[in-house]
């Protein structure tokens, strides 16, 4: 794990940590500085997972990072990516993580809304991914969704928004 004021070196830049973003089943996401520039700089762990069978993690990320932007939902740009370290650096999204403001019973249905528009998509290019608020920010700027993470899996109706994350949105299952 990393802390703030480590400098992790990928190729030519030197990004500064600053803090710890997330922690989720594939990573950890740090907020880091390279020339007065704010990126997620992304470290794949190897911490068991008990419901989630992975197989090369860095290899995943990369290639679910290609299948999520022939689809044209709204994620983060990748910057750069170091296999041996397994480091991706994205572009950092300024905004609220949708799981704060379900968890401050705030109305998100706009949100919901600007969901199910990029659910055809997703679903046309036989995919999931996953729905757990943690994975989206609204965007300062635009006040757009962004589906944060890589992941993606095929489909399965089972797993798809209106069958499983809906209920982490809705409140009918309970967020963190």
């Amino acid at each position: 794990m990393l802390n703030a004021g480590d400098v992790v070196n990928i190729f030519d830049k030197a990004y500064t940590i600053v803090k710890l973003l997330g922690h989720g089943k594939g990573g950890y996401s740090y907020l880091a500085i390279v020339d007065n520039k704010e990126f997620v700089l992304k470290q794949i762990h190897h911490e068991p997972c008990s419901y989630y069978q992975f197989g090369n993690k860095i290899e995943a990320e990369l290639r679910d990072y290609e299948r999520l932007l022939k689809t044209g939902i709204r994620i983060p740009k990748m910057i750069a990516f170091d296999k041996d370290k397994e480091i991706i650096i994205k572009e950092y999204i300024e905004g609220p993580v949708l799981s704060d403001l379900i968890e401050s019973n705030k109305d998100i249905t706009i949100y919901i809304k600007q969901m199910k528009d990029m659910l055809p998509n997703i679903y046309h290019a036989g995919l999931n991914i996953d729905y757990y608020p943690t994975n989206f920010i609204i965007n300062k700027k635009d006040d757009l969704i962004y589906y944060i993470d890589y992941e993606c899996n095929l489909y399965d109706s089972k797993w798809d928004f209106d069958n499983w994350g809906i209920k982490y949105w809705d409140g009918t299952e309970r967020v963190g």
